[in-house]
């Protein structure tokens, strides 16, 4: 008698603790309206990147020189609009197709890409729910690609800082 009393009480304990456990999870942020407020303050953002990203900045030391990494910090990030994250297809005369979409959309992890159909992509931007809250924790942009050299960073980076300052000024 005891003994199942024991059992009783345990399977109780057990099913307290787990609506506890339900219950005090925090939900998940929706991930468009992380997107809007993303896209539309640079302090928002700046405050949901995960620096330095995944993937380095890889750039070419010159032709057969090989190349060179610099990590992905928050002084080379170029802030990113609402125009950024439109799908869309369109044909680009002499150019080709050019293709942004959402590629992967997961509860906890989003892929956004961007760039001409058969090349190299000019944009991927990737998004993880880490403790309930959107992140972007890794981005290959077309910013820094292997036709920049390595010593153009700075110069690359000066250009980027300029387009940041005025997206700063719109959305702060």
């Amino acid at each position: 008698m005891k003994r199942n009393s024991l059992i009783i009480c345990f399977l109780f304990l057990s099913l307290f603790a787990n609506i506890l456990s339900v219950t005090a999870a925090p939900a998940a942020e929706d991930f468009n309206l992380f997107l809007k407020k993303f896209t539309n303050s640079a302090a928002f953002q700046y405050s949901r990147i995960k620096f330095p990203l995944k993937t380095d900045i890889v750039l070419s030391l010159g032709e057969g020189e090989g190349e060179k990494s610099f990590p992905f910090t928050k002084n080379e990030w170029p802030l990113l609009d609402e125009e950024t994250f439109v799908e869309e297809r369109n044909v680009v005369e002499g150019e080709g197709v050019y293709v942004s979409k959402f590629t992967v959309k997961n509860p906890t992890h989003v892929e956004f890409e961007a760039g001409y159909e058969e090349s190299e992509l000019d944009l991927r931007v990737c998004f993880d729910l880490v403790n309930g809250k959107w992140f972007l924790t890794d981005c290959l942009t077309g910013w820094y690609n292997f036709s920049v050299l390595a010593n153009e960073l700075r110069k690359t980076v000066i250009e980027v800082q300029a387009e940041n300052k005025e997206f700063i000024e719109q959305h702060p």
